[in-house]
């Protein structure tokens, strides 16, 4: 027979969840050896991105999280003002503060293509030294 411990549910601070997410996403594509450390340097950078573009992504994500789940609200609110032009959530958060610039996204592909290149390349070589070595033998009992 179990006995539950407490029938308290605790509630997620907003924001907290999106900071986990993204934390969670920079682990998978960095592929660090020590999370903790790696987890501690990631905070720190957020820390410093938010005193010096006074942008907290916590904040940003709790307003776009209420705007997906409570969107009957800013429905009604958006009927109720026809005769104001359209005040949505949208222009308010700074989107293109996580978001990587056209010239930034494409300068990371060419830099993800370069690398691909040199390591087929390297690869190549490897082959042909591979190649050389085993006909040495071969050409010196001739």
């Amino acid at each position: 027979m179990s006995i539950p411990f407490s029938n308290t549910h605790y509630r997620i601070p907003q924001g907290f969840g999106n900071l986990l997410e993204g934390l969670t996403r920079e682990i998978l594509r960095q592929q660090p050896d020590n999370i903790p450390s790696f987890a501690a340097a990631y905070f720190e950078s957020l820390l410093e991105k938010r005193e010096k573009t006074n942008f907290d992504p916590a904040e940003w994500g709790s307003k776009v999280d209420d705007r997906f789940y409570n969107n009957h609200a800013f429905k009604e609110q958006e009927i109720s003002e026809k005769g104001k032009p359209e005040a949505s959530l949208r222009e308010e958060t700074p989107v293109k503060a996580l978001e990587e610039s056209p010239e930034e996204e494409k300068e990371r592909e060419e830099n993800a293509a370069v690398k691909i290149q040199a390591v087929f390349r390297g690869h190549l070589a490897r082959e042909e030294v591979r190649k050389m070595k085993q006909d040495e033998p071969a050409q010196e009992t001739n």
